[in-house]
């Protein structure tokens, strides 16, 4: 599991005073930088990672503010032949706001098509596995 603890800007704000829900998806893909950065083994531009995105979903759970930090979590649910789940959470004043999930595949840009996800990422992503704490502190 990932942590990464985000301080919410005035201007992410929206008229009710919270954070606009289009914020929390940058948050995520942000906490998700650790496993951009495990791909990354040669120094690659992020152009030549060899990971997509297929897919996000998020859950508000709760209202997000201004003026308190918010905790992102980031472990992986599944993994596949050629992608896997990621797992996300948000969590403010000891609740938990928004949580999602993001499907990475593991990608050859040269021939366009997934390809499996090399061993030795496999077993570095398998480190990560595993529900998320449904409570802020462990």
């Amino acid at each position: 599991m990932f942590e990464l603890t985000v301080t919410p800007r005035f201007y992410e704000t929206d008229a009710f005073g919270h954070v606009n829900n289009t914020v929390v998806t940058g948050w995520f893909e942000t906490a998700r930088s650790p496993l951009f950065e495990l791909f990354n083994t040669e120094g690659n531009k992020p152009a030549e990672l060899p990971l997509i995105l297929a897919r996000i979903e998020v859950d508000f759970v709760g209202q997000i503010y201004y003026g308190s930090d918010v905790l992102l979590r980031t472990g992986i649910e599944r993994l596949g032949n050629s992608s896997f789940v990621v797992l996300h959470q948000a969590w403010q004043n000891g609740k938990l706001v928004a949580r999602g999930k993001a499907v990475q595949v593991h990608f050859e840009h040269d021939k366009q098509a997934s390809s499996p996800i090399p061993v030795a990422f496999r077993q570095v992503l398998e480190q990560h596995l595993g529900a998320l704490p449904e409570e802020k502190s462990l």
